[in-house]
């Protein structure tokens, strides 16, 4: 398995392949990953997590979201001469270099299209993203199969149009303990205004995620719940992009509704968090299918998602809260209010929620892509 940042990195792609590696090892398959040392304490070299081999390489250069890594084309030709099958989670630098090296080699290569890659407007990102483009199109073109997360992807993003006949949907695993009500009993305690609603935002303060639009609806939803709350989950000051600062002007002017908790690493608590909150927003302008949405309505917390393809699905097969126009912070603001005000109406069995985004389904399928172009 190839991607950029492997655990412990905090992002719904990096906790997707962990799930999915970890799913085969207990399965009794040899899984490998190969990925960069993202961090200066994240161990150099080989290791041993939870029964996966991760193989972490010096990787001195950043450019934008990405890693130059010296000793990669070498130790990908020696570990795909290792392996049946090769799994590449896009987008991703290397992708032209693993097409090439899978045509020396003969392996057979699965491709999962996490996301259409879009960077902040700018002269060098847009350069980054049309090599990206490139890249990514000559690694699917060499692929046996490209995995993606919905049929509402396939039918919408530019980067799978034409790999329509060879993409697969493998919907999204969701995993997340069950809530312990007392520990969500003190967190709303902690954090409610005058027993007003608690809003839940759970990702990073960058642009495509738009967090300034979840802070903007607080005119609209001040009109019906004067106290409410907004409750974010994640890191916010990104080093890769300056979104934190640009909206620091609105951050002050709506500070005593906003409480910002940083990242939060344990699933206990994660849980914890979404149970304690009345409703979770996630008004992105680009998200193809965020983990959030599914661990969020395990834990009977409803959604209202920005309704563009891929990130409106969750709530579209399950009914489970609301969709709002895209990068319209009224119209988002009003579906909030339209969910709080009878959350009954969007609350399903946990039971239910599991098997829409079941973990064995999703390792199944995977595993029965790898046993086809393992041996054909």
């Amino acid at each position: 398995m190839l991607l950029l940042y492997y655990h412990p990195h905090p992002t719904g792609l990096t906790y997707y392949v962990k799930t999915v590696a970890e799913g085969l090892v207990k399965r009794g398959h040899q899984v490998t990953v190969l990925a960069s040392r993202h961090t200066k304490e994240t161990p150099l070299g080989e290791a041993v997590l939870n029964g996966v081999r991760v193989v972490r390489l010096w990787a001195p250069v950043r450019i934008s979201r990405g890693m130059i890594m010296p000793t990669y084309p070498w130790r990908l030709y020696r570990l795909m001469r290792e392996h049946d099958v090769v799994n590449v989670h896009m987008p991703m630098l290397e992708s032209g270099l693993v097409a090439l090296v899978a045509s020396i080699t003969g392996v057979k290569i699965v491709a999962t299209h996490h996301a259409d890659l879009v960077l902040p407007d700018g002269p060098i990102n847009n350069q980054i993203t049309k090599i990206m483009y490139a890249l990514q199109q000559s690694l699917s073109r060499r692929a046996q199969c490209v995995v993606a997360y919905s049929e509402d992807n396939v039918e919408n993003s530019f980067y799978l149009a034409p790999f329509r006949h060879k993409t697969k949907v493998i919907r999204t695993p969701a995993v997340v303990p069950e809530p312990d009500p007392e520990r969500v009993r003190q967190l709303q305690r902690a954090w409610r205004n005058d027993n007003g609603p608690l809003i839940a935002f759970c990702g990073r303060f960058v642009e495509e995620k738009r967090p300034d639009l979840l802070i903007r609806s607080l005119q609209i939803i001040n009109e019906k719940y004067p106290t409410a709350r907004i409750v974010f989950a994640g890191e916010y000051d990104i080093p890769y992009e300056d979104t934190w600062n640009r909206h620091a002007e609105l951050v002050e002017r709506f500070s005593s509704q906003l409480i910002f908790l940083g990242l939060i690493r344990d699933k206990q608590e994660l849980a914890n968090f979404y149970a304690a909150c009345d409703v979770l927003a996630v008004p992105s302008d680009i998200d193809n299918f965020p983990l959030v949405q599914g661990e969020a309505m395990l834990c009977a917390t409803p959604v209202v998602a920005s309704d563009i393809y891929g990130n409106r699905v969750a709530v579209s097969i399950t009914g489970m809260g609301k969709l709002a126009r895209k990068g319209d912070w009224q119209s988002l603001g009003a579906a909030i209010i339209d969910v709080l005000d009878e959350p009954e109406k969007f609350v399903k069995p946990r039971e239910f929620i599991k098997d829409i985004f079941s973990f064995d389904k999703t390792v199944n399928e995977y595993e029965a892509i790898f046993f086809e172009y393992a041996n054909s």
